[in-house]
């Protein structure tokens, strides 16, 4: 992608708005309308940051959304890549989930998939992925547990849980939908003491690490009911259970 295009997503990307997804939509934007065709590599992250005003980090999380939804791939030590259509997932529009009802519905679909996902990640998990899921915790739980940082340290979390399941299309799509609702979480902080719900939040996740470091398939499955249920009440969300 050549700088201009990059200077021209500058005015589009509206501050009040969570950063990653408004620039990995600006730059699906520019995929799927072929001004970034397949296989072309992304600039770097220095120079998407630089463009766009935004720290390292936020360009980070906006790759992964678009790694998640197959727009692009990413190469260790190389870069990003553009992703071939035939390997293009369905997306979300953005602003769509603005909409209650299908906030709620792609909230749904989380939990069933990430109840079971918490089950096979106790039965499967190596040590490595536990020192992902335990690196993740730590974050969640140092000196920026305040900050957006310790939302991010979330989404980390639940995304080595995935990965820990040894199923690819786990972590594909909890990470698609995890990346989605990650404003949920924003959200459950602006409406409630910031210290209550970041300690209660800690505490389920705690609970979630202990169950599938100990392999107990059907206690990690409890532990991340209770957390998704915990979640949503926390948002004044009402799920079907069964």
């Amino acid at each position: 992608m050549s700088s201009d295009i990059g200077q021209t997503m500058i005015g589009q990307i509206r501050r009040n708005e969570h950063l990653p997804t408004r620039i990995a939509s600006r730059l699906a934007t520019e995929i799927n309308e072929g001004r970034l065709k397949p296989s072309e590599k992304l600039p770097t992250e220095h120079v998407l940051a630089k463009s766009l005003g935004v720290s390292r980090s936020v360009i980070r999380e906006a790759i992964a959304q678009l790694r998640n939804e197959g727009l692009v791939e990413t190469r260790q030590g190389v870069g990003a890549f553009v992703s071939e259509r035939s390997a293009w997932l369905i997306r979300i529009k953005d602003g769509e989930l603005s909409e209650p009802q299908s906030f709620r519905a792609l909230f749904q679909l989380r939990v069933p998939l990430e109840i079971e996902s918490a089950g096979l990640a106790a039965l499967h998990h190596t040590p490595e992925d536990m020192a992902r899921i335990d690196a993740a915790l730590s974050a969640m739980t140092g000196a920026e547990k305040w900050t957006a940082q310790g939302v991010v340290a979330d989404l980390a979390f639940h995304r080595a849980l995935a990965e820990a399941t040894h199923n690819e299309y786990f972590a594909m799509f909890i990470g698609f939908i995890a990346e989605r609702i990650s404003h949920a979480i924003n959200a459950a902080r602006e409406r409630a003491v910031l210290e209550e719900i970041v300690e209660v939040t800690i505490a389920e996740h705690v609970v979630l690490r202990d169950a599938v470091a100990s392999r107990d398939a059907q206690r990690a499955r409890n532990a991340m009911r209770a957390h998704l249920l915990g979640a949503a009440s926390r948002i004044d969300l009402s799920l079907e259970q069964f």
